[in-house]
């Protein structure tokens, strides 16, 4: 792997997932039970669910959005943040995960393809706005001040990721992807890797075991993603 990482990439394109951000202490969505954080995802994560109990929903992502307050990104987060600072607008960070972890590390070049955890949606104006505090009946939207109309800003299942377009015509454009901490379960995200190699790229997984995925990947780094991402920057860098 050093000769490989002692040459130049231009355009460098890294997925994350739940695995990067369960070293600082957030749940991982997807669970042997089907479990996150105490909850069934059918409960959360649907618009079933979104139809039936609004306000159980957003009681559910209140209480998550408390929990992740005080969480810090680790040194795989400060990793990539660094990868960006070097390659500046040749590098994208997408990521599969609500928290703020990746912007309280720093990132910039980053889209956050499934939403935010600190971020409210309407339903009624369809605004976007950042939201800290917990999401009650009585809240008013800010943008056009109607209540009982706000939800999650999370993309539920069988919703459109943020940014497709964007995130896509990075892949075609990349020589180097790599994913870490994703079960490779959840598409669209599952497929990056197959864009990538159809375009190319060097393509890199960083896991803390072997997934489905993990057969076409050309490169694996095993291990939790705190130690390996640092050191596979480090090799990037060198």
């Amino acid at each position: 792997m050093l000769k490989l990482m002692m040459q130049f990439f231009k355009n460098i394109v890294v997925l994350t997932g739940a695995g990067i951000s369960a070293e600082s202490g957030v749940p991982v969505f997807r669970g042997e039970d089907g479990l996150w954080h105490g909850r069934r995802v059918e409960d959360v994560a649907t618009h079933e669910a979104l139809r039936r109990d609004l306000w159980g929903v957003n009681g559910f992502f209140n209480e998550l959005r408390r929990f992740v307050h005080a969480i810090e990104p680790n040194p795989a987060h400060l990793a990539l943040k660094r990868l960006e600072e070097h390659y500046g607008n040749r590098f994208l960070l997408v990521t599969q995960n609500i928290d703020p972890l990746h912007q309280r590390a720093g990132s910039k070049r980053l889209i956050t393809m499934h939403g935010q955890l600190q971020s409210a949606l309407c339903t009624q104006c369809g605004a976007r706005a950042p939201f800290y505090k917990d999401i009650a009946q009585d809240t008013p939207c800010p943008s056009c001040g109607k209540t009982s109309c706000l939800r999650p800003d999370i993309v539920l299942f069988n919703e459109q990721p943020y940014e497709m377009n964007v995130i896509i015509e990075a892949l075609l454009a990349c020589d180097l992807f790599i994913a870490v901490g994703t079960s490779g379960f959840v598409y669209p995200a599952a497929g990056f890797v197959d864009i990538a190699r159809q375009c190319g790229a060097h393509t890199i997984e960083a896991n803390l075991t072997q997934t489905e995925c993990s057969p076409l990947f050309k490169e694996k780094c095993i291990g939790p993603a705190g130690q390996t991402l640092p050191a596979l920057v480090e090799r990037l860098l060198a």
